[in-house]
């Protein structure tokens, strides 16, 4: 593996890791949502990520990560649809998606 690609992956495993640091133990969407510091944190750590795996798909389409194109269509989202983030889309790959990712990029790196 390119080590400009590991780069990415460390990059995409240190987001997981800040956007987990941030949302803390509470996992509480209502605290998400009134909370405008957090919200914003967490959508600037999956623009990384998105930015991330979009270069490591530009430069070897096989890596395969779960929802990648997913991934990267919600960076799109967030940079350039600010005025319409789903608070509810961005909470819901926070649960469902993020602990897969999380997983892939591990077994990647390992």
């Amino acid at each position: 593996m390119e080590i400009e690609i590991k780069k990415y992956l460390y990059d995409i495993q240190e987001s997981i890791a800040s956007i987990e640091d941030f949302i803390g133990k509470k996992n509480n969407f209502n605290n998400y949502l009134s909370n405008k510091m957090l919200r914003r944190a967490v959508e600037r750590e999956f623009e990384i990520i998105g930015e991330a795996m979009s270069r490591i798909d530009k430069i070897d389409k096989t890596i395969s990560i779960s929802s990648k194109k997913h991934i990267i269509s919600m960076r799109n989202r967030v940079i350039h649809g600010y005025d319409k983030i789903d608070n509810e889309i961005i909470w819901g790959t926070i649960i469902r998606h993020l602990p897969t990712l999380k997983k892939d990029i591990f077994e990647l790196i390992s």
